[in-house]
Order: structure tokens, then sequence, then C-alpha cells
């Protein structure tokens, strides 16, 4: 059984320095570093995004939900993770721009 409290928008909020997306309500922005920081460095705890292709992103999009939000990160052609860390509305927000389902965002499928 798994005793690692669970990670939240609010521990990574306090951890690093966010800065919000310009024209996007509840997404915020970690700038690129230059050491690559990984997911187990961002979160603290190893950690398993998912991973998809989407149309709407030149990039291969990583997705790893939180209780109330969730990392939505574009891996870089030259290796770079470019982190985002969303509130829930701005979590279904996106991931239904870069028509991502299966995390409460609406099947773009007609």
């Amino acid at each position: 059984m798994d005793n690692t409290p669970t990670l939240t928008f609010q521990d990574l909020w306090c951890r690093w320095a966010w800065r919000p997306i310009r024209n996007c309500p509840g997404r915020f922005l970690l700038p690129l570093r230059e050491d690559r920081l990984s997911f187990e460095q961002l979160t603290g705890r190893p950690c398993s995004p998912t991973y998809h292709h989407s149309p709407a992103a030149p990039d291969q999009v990583l997705v790893l939900p939180l209780p109330d939000g969730g990392l939505i990160t574009y891996l870089k052609a030259d290796g770079h993770l470019l982190h985002t860390l969303n509130t829930p509305a701005g979590f279904i927000r996106k991931l239904t721009q870069l028509g991502i389902t299966g995390y409460g965002a609406p099947s773009t499928d007609q």
C-alpha cells in the first residue's frame, strides 16, 4: 500500500516560481531551466505522466492529473520539458483545446 501523501496543486504552487500564462486564466508556466527539470524533480516523487500527440501542439504532450488540477507538460525537440500547472478549469480547458480526453475534458468526437 502506498502511504505517499497525494500531490496537490498547492504543493507545486508553493515549491516553484510559476508565472501566469497571459490570456489563459488558471494556467501557470514554469520558465525553462538549463537543468531540464524532470517530473520527479518537479514533484519530488516518482510519477508517471501519460504521453499524448495532439495536432494542436507541435510538441509531445505529457499529462499528470492532480486532485485539484493538473500538470500539462510539453516535451520540446531539444529534450527540455516545459511544465504548466493548471487549476481544474484551466486543466480541462487546455486538454479540450488539445483534443486530449479521459481527464474530464469532453470528447470532441461527434
